[in-house]
């Protein structure tokens, strides 16, 4: 059966997903980027995000790998498309230039209509307008019977959250506070939505937590 899954989401100890005034300078929010310090040097950013040789090994880049298998396509928020507000800047391809690390079909969640954008190395951007069951139908059709990834960011988890849509959300603590930003859990009672807590990890860098939706659920 098809899964609903986040990976490999990022968040500070007092739960920001990213800092505050996100915006082109400051893609991740002000200080968002150190939430990422755990992920950053493994073999699998350098070499599925970034193109590059190299990079670290053990249990930050064993996880992080993971989050990238049996993946068939994306969705992601609007905000992490692009870093403008209201309608599209049709000049805007992403942040991650000719050939984004997704290789599958990506659907955006967003208010404003703009055509697909097709990239190389498999990555096609769609843009959704009809709301966050819409965009799961779509991209699980699209996924060859694979599963779907929310890359993020924290509103459209969170929604996905409180519908009771996610299946498996890894989330990684890391060992800084941010004050402000986007909080992934306002507003919401995990625990009552039938989530539980079923694995964790202590690296160095982070502390990697598997939250589960209970069968019955």
């Amino acid at each position: 059966m098809q899964k609903l899954r986040v990976e490999s989401f990022a968040v500070s100890v007092d739960g920001f997903g990213a800092g505050p005034n996100q915006s082109l300078e400051n893609p991740l929010g002000v200080g968002g980027e150190n939430l990422h310090q755990w992920f950053f040097p493994t073999k699998t950013f350098q070499q599925k995000v970034l193109g590059k040789s190299g990079g670290t090994i053990g249990v930050d880049n064993e996880i992080a790998e993971n989050g990238f298998k049996n993946i068939g396509a994306w969705i992601l928020g609007r905000n992490m498309f692009s870093p403008y507000r209201g309608s599209h800047n049709v000049d805007w391809k992403g942040w991650w230039g000719d050939n984004p690390p997704y290789h599958v079909p990506v659907f955006i969640l967003t208010n404003h209509k703009r055509e697909s954008i097709e990239m190389e190395g498999g990555t096609t951007f769609h843009f959704v307008t009809d709301g966050i069951n819409a965009v799961l139908e779509k991209a699980f059709d699209s996924a060859n019977e694979k599963d779907v990834r929310i890359g993020g960011g924290a509103s459209v988890i969170r929604q996905y959250l409180n519908a009771k849509l996610i299946d498996e959300l890894h989330i990684a603590v890391s060992p800084i506070l941010l004050g402000s930003g986007e909080n992934l859990f306002l507003n919401t009672d995990l625990l009552s939505l039938g989530y539980k807590c079923t694995e964790h990890i202590s690296t160095e860098k982070a502390i990697h937590l598997v939250i589960k939706k209970s069968i019955n659920t």
